[in-house]
């Protein structure tokens, strides 16, 4: 998990400089072509972190739960993600 959680913090520092980077596109007043296509890279990323965040959860803490009796959270816990991802 720790190397996990490094990659993480990595692509969270670049979506980090990318958002500065719309912030000084904007100051700019960039084409907004060019501003709408950050913004989209910008969403690609986090959803990106989203779904490794939601592939280790399933495959360690969801697990853990059936494992442990727990079946009805594991259950609620699948079903929020779902949940949220199709928001």
């Amino acid at each position: 998990m720790h190397q996990s959680k490094q990659k993480l913090s990595r692509r969270l520092k670049i979506i980090e400089g990318q958002v500065r980077g719309l912030q000084e596109m904007i100051a700019k007043d960039a084409y907004c072509i060019d501003v709408i296509t950050q913004t989209s890279a910008v969403k690609q990323a986090l959803t990106a972190i989203e779904d490794a965040l939601m592939e280790s959860h399933l495959n360690t803490c969801v697990i853990k739960q059936i494992k442990g009796g727990k079946e009805s959270k594991a259950k609620e816990e699948i079903l929020k993600v779902y949940r949220l991802k199709r928001k």
